[in-house]
C-alpha cells in the first residue's frame, strides 16, 4: 500500500479531514450521483465523472478494496430543481416523439460511451432508478407517518422533522431557495416531493401504483434508496457536482435521517466537484448550445485531452473551458506521448519503478486528489536522465493507474483524430505526401509548395522530418 496519509475535503464540515474507511472489512464504499438520461451529457457533467474516477483510482492504488455505485436517473428529475415543472424524461419523449424507454436507452448508451472514451473505470454497479420503484415505495411508506404529509399533488417531506436540515448547504442561500418553485399547500418552502401523483385525466409513460395514488417517485428518493441497498448506511463517500450541495444532497440527507431515525447523514464524506465554466458562465443544458464530448471528437480532439484538461485543475476549483485551453491540453498530451514513445525505443528489459517517484506521486494525490501537483511530478519523472528508460516506463505504469491517461499504451497515431468535416481522406493525404516527396527529389519546389498549401487548406499539418509525417488540425 502507498501509505501517505489520505486527506479529503468534506463538504459537510467545509474542511480537509483524514480519511479512513468506516469498516475496513467492507473496504471503501462510494456512491456517485449519475446522469439524468434525457439528453447527452455536456462537458461540465462529465467533469464530475473524471473527478470520481480519480477518487476511485487513488483509493484502489492505495490498496483499498472499493465498491462504487453510480445511478442512472431515468424518472423523476423535474425541469426545476425541486417540485414543479415537468419530468425531464417525459418532456424529452414528447419533444422527440419517442418512447421514454427508448430515450433512456439511447442517452444511457451515449453516456457510457463517453465514460469509455475518457478512460473512466466503470463502477461496481450501474443502478437504474426504474429498477427500484418498489424499494422506493417501501422506503417512503416507512418514513411517511412521522416525516411526510399528503397533498393533492403528491406526498411531501416536512424538512422540520429532521435535525439540522440544510447543514450541507451551509448558510441560507436565497439564490438556491429561489430555484424551488412553490407548490400550493406545502408547509415550508424547502419541503420536497417524495411521490408525485399523476395529474387527473393524464396518463404518463412512466407511472406506478402506490399508497398515495398512481404517479412517480420524487427525484431525491432514488439516491437514498439505492445507496442504502447496495452500500448500507452509513457508507464512506458520496460524490456529486457542487450544484447538488444546495438542494439534492440536503434532501437526500433528510430522507436518510428519517429512515434511520438518527442524525447520521448517510455518508461519512460528502465530496463535490466545482463547475466547468465558459466565458458566458456555468455550462448548462438549460441554456442550450452546450458542448458534448462527441463534438470535441468530431472537431478532431482526442477525448483524453479533455481528461488532461480536467486533471490540470483541482477538482474543487472552477475550471474554465475554452478552445485555447483545450488546444493547449491536446498539445501537452501529444508531447507526453512523444516523450514516452522515445523512452520505449530506448528501454531495455523490464524496469522497476523507483520508490522516490512513487512517493512523490503518493504525496500529491493523497493531498485531496491534487492532480495539478501530480502532473509536474510526471513531467519530472519522465525527464529524469538518472533513471533508466525501463525504470521510467515502470513508474509511468503506476502514474497511469492514478491519472488514467493511458500514456504507457497511447500512440501518436491514436491521437490523430480525423475531424468530422474533413474533406480529404488519410489515404489521399498519404498519396499527396508521396507526390510532394517526389517533387522535392527532382527539385520541383513550386509543385511541392502547392501540394503543401493544398494540404494546409484542407486542415492538414505537414510535419517534415517527423516520423508521423502529418496530423489533423483540430477544428476548434
Amino acid at each position: 500500500m502507498h501509505d501517505a496519509p489520505l486527506t479529503l475535503y468534506n463538504s459537510l464540515s467545509r474542511s480537509l479531514e483524514p480519511f479512513q474507511p468506516l469498516d475496513p472489512a467492507k473496504g471503501v464504499r462510494v456512491y456517485s450521483c449519475g446522469p439524468t438520461v434525457y439528453n447527452y451529457a455536456h462537458l461540465g457533467n462529465l467533469r464530475a465523472y473524471v473527478f470520481t474516477d480519480t477518487l476511485s483510482r487513488v483509493l484502489r492504488w492505495k490498496g483499498y478494496p472499493l465498491t462504487h455505485i453510480i445511478n442512472i436517473t431515468d424518472v423523476g428529475h423535474l425541469t426545476s430543481d425541486a417540485d414543479a415543472g415537468d419530468d425531464k424524461m417525459e418532456a424529452a419523449a414528447r419533444a422527440q416523439a419517442m418512447s421514454i424507454w427508448d430515450i433512456a436507452a439511447h442517452y444511457t448508451a451515449a453516456f457510457k460511451q463517453n465514460i469509455a472514451d475518457l478512460n473512466i473505470t466503470e463502477p461496481s454497479k450501474w443502478s437504474v432508478a426504474t429498477d427500484h420503484i418498489q424499494q422506493m415505495i417501501a422506503f417512503a411508506e416507512k418514513i411517511a407517518p412521522e416525516h411526510c404529509y399528503e397533498l393533492d399533488s403528491g406526498l411531501y417531506f416536512d424538512v422540520t422533522t429532521v435535525p439540522d436540515y440544510g447543514r450541507l448547504a451551509g448558510a441560507a442561500d436565497d439564490a438556491a431557495e429561489s430555484r424551488i418553485d412553490p407548490v400550493d399547500g406545502k408547509r415550508h418552502p424547502q419541503d420536497f416531493a417524495i411521490w408525485r401523483k399523476s395529474p387527473p385525466g393524464e396518463q404518463r409513460q412512466m407511472e406506478w401504483d402506490s399508497p398515495w395514488g398512481k404517479g412517480a417517485p420524487g427525484w431525491h428518493l432514488e439516491c437514498s434508496v439505492m445507496s442504502i441497498q447496495y452500500l448500507g448506511a452509513p457508507f464512506d463517500i458520496h460524490t456529486g457536482g457542487i450544484d447538488h450541495r444546495e438542494i439534492h444532497h440536503p434532501n437526500e440527507i433528510a430522507q436518510n435521517q428519517a429512515y434511520c431515525g438518527c442524525g447520521d447523514t448517510g455518508a461519512h464524506f460528502w465530496m463535490h466537484n466545482n463547475f466547468l465554466v465558459d466565458r458566458q458562465g456555468k455550462m448548462s443544458k438549460s441554456k442550450g448550445g452546450f458542448t458534448t464530448l462527441q463534438s470535441l471528437i468530431d472537431a478532431g480532439v482526442h477525448p483524453l485531452a479533455y481528461r488532461l484538461l480536467c486533471l490540470q485543475a483541482q477538482y474543487r476549483s472552477e475550471l474554465e473551458f475554452s478552445a485555447e485551453n483545450l488546444a493547449a491540453a491536446l498539445t501537452r498530451l501529444k508531447r507526453l506521448v512523444m516523450t514516452v514513445t522515445a523512452l520505449r525505443a530506448r528501454a531495455e528489459g523490464e524496469g522497476t519503478a523507483p520508490a522516490a517517484w512513487l512517493e512523490k506521486l503518493d504525496a500529491a494525490v493523497s493531498d485531496d486528489l491534487n492532480t495539478p501537483k501530480a502532473l509536474p511530478v510526471l513531467d519530472e519523472m519522465l525527464a529524469d536522465k538518472r533513471t533508466s528508460p525501463a525504470d521510467r516506463l515502470a513508474a509511468l505504469a503506476e502514474f497511469d493507474k492514478v491519472l488514467g491517461l493511458r500514456l504507457a499504451e497511447l500512440t501518436r497515431e491514436e491521437l490523430r483524430v480525423q475531424p468530422k468535416g474533413a474533406t480529404i481522406t488519410p489515404e489521399a493525404i498519404s498519396d499527396l505526401l508521396v507526390e510532394r516527396k517526389e517533387a522535392r527529389v527532382v527539385k520541383d519546389f513550386q509543385r511541392s509548395d502547392r501540394i503543401r498549401d493544398d494540404l494546409v487548406a484542407a486542415g492538414i499539418e505537414v510535419m517534415d522530418g517527423d516520423p508521423l509525417g502529418w496530423d489533423w488540425k483540430p477544428a476548434l
